[in-house]
């Protein structure tokens, strides 16, 4: 579908179908629909089409970005069900007008997205275009070059997004560490601006990565290190994403019940989001640099898997004690976080499903931000606020400190309570944080709205892309502050 602004007010745009967005306030003005409503008993809630004018009644409860999301999503979604190839809409302004042009980008993107790779029958909408008009539902005034960039930006953002959800939803028999070096190659290959390397286990060796070694031993995929790296001309700062990539978690020996193994191609998901997180920077050309560090590997079983009770090495030199092999991923960070600090970051950001304690304590919808810097950490968490997800900051506190330490290493992978899990694993990743960065450091537990077992929102069943457009939005703003 193209998505396409147009200076004309809304009547004189042709159009199989045209949009209209229906609020508390507008309700009452909309008179050619007065019968219609009372007939529905419609009070702004849903949707009506009224086949009879080719008019599509959206109810909009609020206006900020993410009701203009969704408004847009619940419009597309139903017209994607009809047999339309063209549709017209106002548009909907709100502080920001290139911020509410990417919301409305994203929503109608958002609406057509399905993973039906695996299904007989592919559900194919007939819609080609959706012409956005100057035609407002409220009074704010801006220019076509804003509308403009804004259409771009929410296309990249939306499609990038498609991009990584597919990833996340791809089945783990086909998706190994080797399919995602692959498409991190591919990547470099289709956009000259960015340059990828793969690193195997012989580096992993060399570089004494003996945690992340550890995790891979029972699997008979090769693990690998992939670096992705951007940078501008015109580079403002240098950060580095560092994404879980575990193509598959088993639980290891601490093996997962049924259940919980159910759904761990998603534990991916960190990894899936840094590739997007580079994709969208160089598509957007932003005067940034940036590294994308992903541990691609498996957690398996096997007569050669690591074990509870063994003791490891990180790269960084700290001891760790294994207390249970499914408390994985932050050892494949520990060993990445180590290697990213090489790079001299100003800002260092990883991406991890990381902890089940993270969706008990904030549910499926949020995602924690942790780190040592408190200022960094209210500054992502306001510049997220209009990404569409839903972020909260889990502080550090010593008392939560005590819980992983190790009478017969330097720290223990698990805590000694079950209580606070998800702030004692990011606790853990701090201690692989060398003191000069100690304040330049954010841990993103994603683990809740990565990967929902129904649809909710603008989101449908599976992957929700979580991580990229929160990521995005602290760049911009970044970005913003540094000019």
């Amino acid at each position: 579908m193209k998505l396409e602004f147009n200076t004309k007010k809304i009547e004189q745009i042709k159009a199989d179908v045209e949009i209209s967005f229906v609020s508390e306030k507008n309700i009452k003005k909309i008179t050619k629909a007065k019968e219609l409503f009372t007939l529905y008993n419609f009070k702004g809630d849903g949707t009506i089409f009224d086949a009879q004018n080719k008019i599509l009644y959206v109810s909009i409860k609020e206006i900020d970005y993410e009701s203009i999301r969704l408004a847009f999503f619940t419009a597309l979604k139903t017209i994607n069900k009809l047999n339309i190839k063209t549709a017209k809409s106002p548009c909907i302004i709100y502080d920001c007008v290139v911020k509410s042009f990417v919301a409305m980008a994203e929503g109608a993107i958002f609406s057509s997205y399905d993973f039906n790779k695996y299904k007989s029958e592919k559900k194919e909408t007939k819609l080609d275009k959706l012409i956005i008009s100057s035609t407002e539902i409220n009074d704010k005034n801006f220019s076509a070059n804003e509308a403009k960039i804004g259409i771009q930006r929410g296309e990249i953002l939306a499609k990038t997004c498609s991009f990584v959800k597919d990833i996340v939803n791809e089945i783990p028999q086909t998706y190994t560490p080797l399919k995602m070096a692959q498409d991190a190659q591919n990547l470099a290959k289709k956009d000259k601006k960015i340059i990828c390397k793969i690193y195997d286990e012989k580096f992993l060796e060399k570089e004494k990565m003996n945690a992340f070694l550890a995790v891979n031993r029972a699997s008979i995929h090769p693990p690998r290190l992939i670096h992705l790296s951007y940078k501008s001309k015109n580079a403002k700062q240098r950060i580095v994403f560092v994404g879980k990539g575990l193509t598959y978690d088993s639980g290891g020996l601490s093996l997962k019940p049924a259940d919980y193994m159910l759904t761990m191609k998603y534990d991916k998901s960190g990894g899936a989001a840094v590739l997007g997180i580079i994709k969208a920077i160089s598509e957007l050309d932003l005067d940034i640099e940036a590294h994308g560090i992903i541990g691609a590997t498996e957690n398996m079983i096997g007569g050669n898997a690591y074990k509870p009770d063994d003791v490891l090495i990180s790269r960084e030199g700290v001891s760790i004690e294994v207390r249970n092999t499914d408390a994985e991923g932050r050892l494949v960070l520990a060993d990445c976080l180590s290697y990213a600090q090489d790079l001299k970051p100003d800002i260092i950001i990883d991406l991890a499903t990381l902890t089940g304690a993270c969706v008990v304590g904030l549910g499926e919808y949020t995602s924690g931000i942790m780190g040592n810097n408190e200022k960094l950490q209210n500054d992502f968490y306001e510049a997220s606020k209009s990404s569409g997800e839903y972020t909260t900051v889990l502080h550090f506190n010593p008392h939560l400190r005590e819980l992983v330490k190790s009478n017969i290493a330097d720290i223990s992978n698990t805590s000694s309570s079950r209580y606070g899990g998800a702030i004692t694993a990011g606790i853990f990743l701090d201690k692989f944080i060398r003191s000069e960065f100690k304040d330049k450091w954010l841990h993103l537990d994603i683990a809740g709205p990565a990967y929902v077992e129904k649809s909710w929102s603008y989101h449908s069943f599976g992957a929700s892309a979580a991580g990229l457009r929160m990521c995005m939005s602290f760049i911009f703003s970044l970005l913003r502050h540094k000019k």
